[in-house]
């Protein structure tokens, strides 16, 4: 998964069509010289719509969209013929989009589901012909409704990222390495801050059939939550996630205070992230033994799962993979 594709923030302007105008036609054939009114309704104009896509995960093929024009429909026609409708233009994104109004910030929907459509920018209604207004006092009206316009309005996409659990920790925590060693997922490792600038999916097998999947999130600094390095960029992909899995090197300086910094990061940006299942994994544990674990307890915060881990000698992988298992079940 390169940083250069994958993109989680487009912005553009989305414009719907105008609907056609109504008719204001009469009847006139050879034998009927003063038919009455028969005009037909314009065309709707076209919507712009979003379609759920599971197949995708990114917002890159609509970045250097910038408008997105839905066509207009086509007025009415005698013979109480309907004008056609303008085309719908469909936007194909992938699961977890949340769809915003660009002005006011506020959140119009989200798409969760493959095949989900929603309409985005409504198209105008086509005008009713003149055939609508006809009345006991009035059996020739020669006036027809024109078109509603369109719609004109700035749109911003994000993407929240669709998974089970969702790593949570400081940058070099090990997130990246965790991640490789329980899924199929290559994401880039090296030893030193900010290794990983995009989110990276993986898929967890766990006891034959059955599998979830992890996210690993770029790595919060404190002051994330005000913008500070890259963690506020990609909070809202944690939102998404059913468990956090926290993770805390244990050659830490303090692991409980480094576990309340990640917490007080989240509640600054969502303090209903902290309703979630929490598990603590205590990485890079290969370098302990019994003696020192036994010692470390001490500076564990209470009330939370933890285990020590290693993804490098696999200790206690598949005992976490258990205890995210039942917490995904529960």
């Amino acid at each position: 998964m390169a940083d250069s594709n994958f993109i989680d923030y487009v912005k553009f302007c989305s414009r719907s069509g105008a609907g056609g105008a109504g008719s204001a036609h009469f009847r006139r054939e050879k034998h009927v010289p003063k038919g009455g009114p028969d005009g037909g309704d314009g065309g709707r104009g076209g919507h712009i719509i979003l379609r759920g896509n599971s197949q995708l995960w990114t917002l890159l093929h609509l970045k250097y969209r910038k408008h997105v024009i839905a066509k207009n429909g086509n007025g009415g026609e005698g013979g109480r013929r309907k004008g056609k409708d303008g085309a719908d233009v469909i936007l194909e994104v992938p699961l977890g989009t949340v769809a915003k109004d660009a002005e006011t910030g506020d959140v119009r929907f989200e798409i969760t589901e493959h095949d989900q459509e929603v309409v985005l920018t409504k198209g105008g209604r086509g005008g009713l012909g003149n055939d609508h207004f006809k009345t006991s006092t009035n059996q020739a009206p020669h006036y027809a409704q024109p078109g509603e316009p369109g719609i004109e309005e700035w749109i911003i996409l994000e993407l929240k990222l669709l998974a089970d659990v969702g790593l949570v920790g400081f940058p070099n925590a090990g997130k990246s390495t965790l991640l490789s060693s329980i899924s199929a997922a290559k994401p880039e490792i090296g030893d030193y801050p900010f290794t990983t600038l995009v989110p990276n999916l993986g898929v967890v097998p766990y006891r034959g059939d059955k599998s979830f999947v992890m996210a690993d999130i770029p790595g919060i600094i404190e002051g994330a939550a005000e913008g500070k390095g890259l963690g506020i960029r990609f909070l809202r992909h944690i939102e998404r996630n059913s468990i956090l899995l926290f993770m805390v090197p244990v050659d830490a300086d303090s692991i409980k205070k480094e576990y309340e910094i990640l917490v007080k990061e989240l509640k600054k940006y969502n303090p209903e992230l902290l309703d979630k299942r929490r598990i603590l994994a205590l990485s890079k544990s290969d370098m302990l033994d019994e003696e020192l674990m036994e010692e470390m307890k001490s500076d564990v915060p209470e009330g939370v799962d933890y285990l020590f881990v290693s993804s490098v000698s696999a200790y206690n992988l598949d005992r976490l993979k258990d205890l995210i298992w039942k917490a995904i079940v529960e």
